[in-house]
């Protein structure tokens, strides 16, 4: 049985997979309405950011439910 060499990037097919994954990420953080000050916010936000960040570096562009949302730069 042969290996094959892991590639260095993800096919467009692997990034339309991602970004389907990450907008359905996106909704489930951005939803909830909970106050600003619990730490149940903070949390999600912070993993928002990160998404928003990992989603510009993968695709290395905006997509449309990042714009929707105005996150700014994370």
């Amino acid at each position: 049985m042969a290996r094959t060499k892991p590639s260095k990037q993800l096919s467009q097919a692997e990034i339309e997979s991602f970004l389907v994954a990450a907008e359905a990420l996106h909704k489930s953080i951005v939803k909830p309405l909970i106050s600003p000050t619990c730490d149940h916010y903070r949390a999600t936000r912070t993993l928002h950011e990160v998404l928003l960040k990992t989603v510009r570096e993968v695709t290395g562009k905006e997509v449309e439910f990042v714009r929707w949302f105005g996150g700014g730069s994370a």
